[in-house]
């Protein structure tokens, strides 16, 4: 089979159109014949050596694909062939909060081999600890024309949606629905503001918008908040004319605040969301493109009684409760641009570039 690997060294240039044996499946496993992948700016920086890989050269790049199952294991009994699925980040995290260890019970019995969970495809044990189970990073990827996963590790996608519109959900899109839904407690008639216009935040503005919340959005570009408007945005701010857009949040809600900010900037926007918040709100934090280190505000968090609240993805339940949601609502992820397999390279350029309007996506035709 086909994959795209960092064999040596980190940088897009690093990337290596190579081939391996298609793996084999074990009890328990599922083998998935895949059909699109989505890019993250967590990958860009993983490929970049900005984030320290945890898995050896050579190693498969990307967390969020979707396929189809061509072979199931002895055991399995949640999938069949034919399925169409996707693996969840957090390959151990399955219901209830993030911890470091996962109870082995609750993956069951059959499921563990020598009291570890084995990972066949890459000859290496998987980790039990939650924060070290994801793919992408600590396990190879999905740039790879067939992948085995553990059955427990894996979701059926909703039906109307196409592979590369799937295979958007993983990451951005699990993250999104637990920053907004699951944590954020977004109900109708609340207001929630998003920042910029990447594929993360344009799933918490159309989650924010299922649930009957009322969305500002800010972003750099007035193209892009033309289609902001598009979909049904109202407020909008330029954050590059209305460096002070808390302030403007401020006067957009009557001098109230928003309800929820949905945070991806880091030092650069903190303290502008802790001005827009009303009193009593939320604060998701699930980003930090403008790097780790800044002057917080922390006295606005305690006198304005502020719930922030760090989101690192979300578990397994909570990719199946969102894909309900989705199913329901017959809701499509916005895709900026497919690109194909071979062209990796150039997708993740233009992942860098910041140009993109939502996801962007490979083929694996």
């Amino acid at each position: 089979m086909k994959v795209i690997e960092l064999q040596n060294g980190f940088g897009i240039e690093s990337l290596k159109l190579t081939e391996r044996l298609i793996p084999k499946v074990s009890s328990g496993q599922v083998l998935i014949k895949m059909q699109a992948a989505s890019l993250n700016y967590r990958d860009l920086i993983i490929i970049n050596g900005a984030l320290g890989l945890k898995h050896p050269f050579p190693f498969i790049p990307l967390s969020d694909g979707v396929g189809e199952v061509v072979e199931v294991g002895e055991g399995v009994t949640r999938f069949k062939t034919g399925d169409r699925v996707a693996g969840i980040f957090f390959q151990n995290w399955l219901s209830g909060e993030l911890g470091e260890m996962h109870p082995s019970s609750s993956l069951g019995g059959a499921l563990l081999y020598g009291g570890a969970l084995t990972d066949t495809l890459y000859g290496r044990e998987l980790p039990d600890a939650q924060i070290q189970s994801l793919l992408g990073n600590v396990l190879d990827g999905v740039l790879a024309e067939y992948i085995v996963l553990p059955e427990y590790g894996i979701v059926h996608v909703p039906e109307h949606l196409t592979s590369e519109e799937a295979a958007t959900l993983p990451c951005a899109a699990v993250t999104s629905w637990n920053a907004v839904v699951t944590s954020g407690g977004v109900k109708a008639g609340d207001t929630v503001l998003v920042q910029g216009t990447g594929g993360a935040s344009l799933f918490a503005l159309q989650f924010a918008q299922l649930s009957g919340a009322r969305v500002i959005a800010t972003s750099s570009s007035d193209e892009k908040i033309e289609k902001l408007h598009q979909l049904g945005v109202l407020d909008t701010i330029n954050y590059k004319k209305t460096p002070d857009w808390g302030n403007r949040v401020q006067e957009i809600t009557g001098g109230v605040g928003v309800d929820l900010v949905v945070e991806v900037g880091g030092p650069s926007t903190i303290n502008e969301s802790l001005r827009a918040v009303r009193y009593g709100g939320k604060i998701s934090f699930f980003g930090s493109l403008t790097g780790g280190d800044g002057v917080v505000n922390t006295g606005a968090i305690f006198l304005k009684s502020l719930q922030l609240q760090g989101i690192y993805v979300g578990s397994r339940e909570m990719f199946e409760e969102m894909n309900r949601a989705i199913a329901l609502h017959k809701m499509r992820p916005i895709v900026d641009r497919v690109f194909a397999f071979e062209e990796i390279g150039e997708a993740l350029a233009y992942e860098a570039s910041g140009a993109h309007f939502g996801k962007i996506c490979i083929r694996f035709e």
